[in-house]
């Protein structure tokens, strides 16, 4: 609901939509392909993955959020961070219940659930049932799929 001049009106559906596409949602492969690294234009759009302990984010401490390197929408938030072992950044659970989209993806062979930018559609990595917290989970993502903003940054 918005609040203006005068009394509170609720926002068509519609125009939420609109917004997305504006900030980032409707981005086309082109301006992805400008904006994005070579490395990371294959992880987040052509779903690859980046080897593992070479991530720029994978050993990093500070507080803050993490945002999809695509479009900056907010994923995941560094509290839930931990170290796995495993190479990659991850996290026992999305920054809000909309943070990320899941699916299936039976790709080479495998039975795994693809993590995936609720806004943009872009590849972030893979949940797996074998997180050492009490959500059980852990969100192994690429360190090239992420865009750390630190505790008070714009």
């Amino acid at each position: 609901m918005l609040k203006g001049a005068g009394a509170p009106c609720f926002v068509p559906a519609f125009f939420w939509e609109l917004l997305l596409m504006v900030e980032g949602k409707g981005m086309g492969e082109n301006e992805m392909k400008k904006k994005l690294s070579p490395e990371q234009y294959r992880v987040l759009r052509e779903k690859g993955t980046e080897p593992a302990f070479t991530g720029s984010l994978l050993h990093n401490k500070k507080t803050g959020v993490y945002r999809c390197a695509a479009c900056g929408f907010v994923l995941f938030d560094s509290g839930s961070k931990f170290d796995s072992g495993t190479g990659w950044p991850s996290f026992d659970k999305p920054a809000s219940g909309k943070s990320v989209r899941l699916e299936d993806d039976k790709s080479f062979g495998m039975d795994r659930v693809e993590v995936i930018c609720p806004r943009c559609g872009s590849h972030l990595g893979h949940v797996f049932d074998d997180g050492p917290t009490e959500t059980g989970k852990r969100y192994c993502i690429n360190s090239c799929a992420l865009d750390f903003k630190e505790k008070g940054e714009a």
